[in-house]
Formats: structure tokens, sequence, C-alpha cells
């Protein structure tokens, strides 16, 4: 940690653990994401930094995430996307883990009904 580092970041690249390494470029990716300004530059810039394969993948990925919010059971997510079950299994952990960021997209997008969280609970927006 240098003398620039907040603490708060620390914190959280702490919280999301060893797997995830938020080097200075991975860093540098997450600023060029949060300067995009509306949803032209957005799709023209996932766009240049993917493969359509690739962003069909990651959309998939956060559809099986809003639908399992939606108790949808893993065989209608897995015909919806194409999605393994394995890796519906991992979108479900991270959707119900300690992070949150599929939670917090979540209800932001669907600010009026909140996804569920568990047996029941929502998540308060």
């Amino acid at each position: 940690m240098n003398k620039n580092t907040n603490i708060g970041t620390v914190k959280l690249v702490q919280g999301i653990g060893p797997q995830m390494n938020w080097d200075k470029k991975a860093e540098r990716l997450v600023n060029a994401i949060l300067a995009l300004k509306n949803a032209d530059e957005t799709k023209r810039f996932l766009r240049d930094l993917m493969t359509p394969r690739e962003i069909n993948e990651f959309a998939n990925r956060f559809e099986a995430a809003s639908l399992l919010s939606k108790d949808v059971q893993y065989n209608a997510i897995t015909e919806d996307t194409g999605l393994s079950s394995a890796t519906i299994a991992r979108i479900a952990k991270w959707l119900n883990g300690s992070l949150g960021g599929y939670r917090l997209i979540l209800s932001r997008l669907n600010h009026h009904t909140p996804p569920k969280l568990r047996k029941g609970l929502l998540l308060s927006s």
C-alpha cells in the first residue's frame, strides 16, 4: 500500500479475496468503465474490448443472475441462456455472496421490485 491508497479501497479489495488481483491494469479498466457516460459509449467500448461471443456470454450470465433473483429454476435458466448448471451455480454463489455486486446492479435496474435475497428476504435499496 502506498501513500495514495485509500483505506476503503484496500478493505474492499481484501474482501473480494485472493482470487482477483486488482493491479494497476485492472484498476485502469475499472476507471475506464466509470468514465463511460451513456449506453452508446458503453456499447462501443464493450465491442472494442470483447468479441461478440464474450459479450453474449456476459449478457447470459447477467440474465442468469436476474432469473435466479426471481427464483427461476436452473433448468429453465439453462434453456434460456445456454449456460451450464455449474456456471449457474457459480452465479448463484456470487448473487447470494457477501460482495453483492449482482444484487446491487439488479436492485438499481429493478428499483421498483428489488431482487429476492434469500428465503423471502428482500434487498432494500
